[in-house]
Order: C-alpha cells, then structure tokens, then sequence
C-alpha cells in the first residue's frame, strides 16, 4: 500500500491545491517510516517569496517536525524535478531518496549539471504523465 506510487498521488493532489490557488502546481510530501512529515505546495504567489517552493516549504516543515536539520531516513516526493535552489537545499539537507514525477529540461538540476548529495537515491517518473499534464495544463491556461 505505501508505495511511491502512493506517496506521489498525495504530492498531486498537492500540486493540484497550488492550481486552484493561481500558483504553479508542483506539491511535495515528505515521508519517515511510512509517516508523513510534511506535506505542501508552491506558495511564491501567496507569500511573495520567489523561494516558497513545494521543495522549501516541505525541507523546513520537516525538519521542524523532527527537529533536526538533517534528513536522513527521510524520502521527498515532488511531482517536478527540483530546481537548482530546491537541489541545493535538498543537498543540506541530505535527504536519503528523492522522487519525482515530471522532469524540467529547462529549470531541473540535472539539466544544469548539479547533484544531489552522494548518498541520496534518485528515482525519477512515478506518475510522470498526471503530473505533466496538470503543469501542462496549467501553463496552457495561462497563455490564453
């Protein structure tokens, strides 16, 4: 039952809270032993801040929630590729596993040419077709 495909749903139906508010919709959840440490959205719009995003929201949600800094046995589930900032964080952080949905050839870390820390995994696609499409969808709307 808890798969990363489990996981990933609940990142999309963060990503799609973030559409109905105007904001770009990338969610992200953060999850420990099969528990949910955070779970957020994109918030730029509604604070203003270019660094609210569902990545940044998520880090500092659970890293408050454990009281640490550091997020070792901790896995990230974000329905885009982080950014280069997002990577950065997550590097800090060091994050044991990310997982993402779409990948960003334009804005993601691995186009630029940056890595995550050494020991975290990576797994990339879960649920790569709903994710793109409400991105898709989202950006679509906004050209018309």
């Amino acid at each position: 039952m808890f798969t990363d495909e489990y996981y990933m749903k609940i990142a999309l139906q963060q990503a799609k809270e973030a559409y109905e508010k105007d904001e770009v919709p990338v969610g992200a959840v953060i999850v420990a032993n099969n528990k949910i440490l955070a779970k957020t959205h994109n918030l730029s719009e509604i604070l203003t801040d270019v660094t609210a995003h569902a990545e940044m929201q998520a880090i500092t949600s659970a890293s408050n929630y454990l009281g640490a800094k550091y997020l070792h046995g901790c896995t990230l589930y974000v329905t885009l590729e982080p950014c280069v900032m997002c990577a950065g964080a997550l590097y800090w952080s060091q994050i044991s596993r990310v997982v993402t949905g779409a990948s960003d050839k334009k804005r993601g870390f691995i186009s630029q040419g940056i890595q995550l820390h050494p020991k975290t995994e990576y797994v990339f696609g879960i649920l790569e077709d709903e994710c793109s499409q409400l991105l898709q969808d989202f950006f679509r709307s906004k050209r018309m």
